[in-house]
């Protein structure tokens, strides 16, 4: 039996550190058509659902309700920089039935549907495997770190061994998660209580919150641009 895979992309008008940066121009279009033009490369994914209190300023984007895209008003208790992203996604996942969820940010420009339709066949697969509820991304880290006493954390400073022998550790990268309704019911959190990691690409990784997170991405997507690697 086919799944429905539905992605969530919630995206607010107001952002506290780059303003208006779901919306900026970001190499040739607006911040939040990077990801959603990904999202739509990706053949499995049946419908993506963007919650957002901005649908004049989608629309003023050239962005209205398709046969893939359905936008949801947000509700005004959910609004706000300090209300969890969880209370977001809960408000999507009572609304939309699916088999399977899939969650990104807008800030997460340079995610490749390659990378997306990879997740979501590596969790598939997992479920079928051993007992998974869900997956999010992490960056894969093998460097040498300390204690604000500058004391060691993951190595002996006596004894220094090559930084690829360390032991990795793993950073959650904020970029994608996926998840069932009933993984959600039980944490109300992307995360489960049995997930699995997926380490993407490192220069696909960036996920922008500051100025200059924004302009690190700028010199990583002009770079892929040059390269053929995508098109803007």
């Amino acid at each position: 039996m086919t799944k429905k895979i539905v992605a969530l992309l919630p995206m607010k008008a107001n952002s506290s550190r780059v303003k208006g940066k779901n919306f900026k121009e970001f190499c040739g279009k607006p911040l939040f058509r990077w990801i959603l033009d990904s999202l739509l490369a990706v053949e499995e994914i049946d419908q993506i659902i963007i919650n957002t209190d901005a649908r004049d300023i989608l629309a003023e984007n050239g962005l209205v309700d398709t046969n893939r895209i359905l936008i949801r008003d947000r509700k005004d208790e959910i609004c706000g920089d300090d209300v969890s992203m969880n209370l977001v996604l809960a408000d999507d996942i009572a609304n939309i039935e699916a088999d399977m969820y899939l969650m990104t940010h807008t800030t997460n420009p340079l995610l490749s549907p390659v990378t997306i339709s990879k997740a979501i066949s590596e969790f598939s697969n997992a479920q079928n495997e051993r007992d998974v509820d869900s997956l999010f991304t992490v960056n894969k880290i093998q460097t040498r770190f300390y204690r604000e006493d500058c004391s060691p954390i993951n190595h002996d400073p006596d004894n220094l061994i090559p930084t690829q022998n360390l032991e990795p550790w793993y950073e959650e990268n904020s970029n994608l998660y996926i998840f069932t309704r009933d993984s959600f019911a039980k944490t109300q959190a992307r995360i489960g209580k049995k997930p699995m990691m997926l380490e993407t690409p490192a220069m696909e990784s960036s996920d922008i919150d500051t100025p200059d997170d924004w302009d690190r991405a700028i010199v990583t997507t002009h770079y892929f641009i040059q390269k053929g690697l995508i098109k803007p």
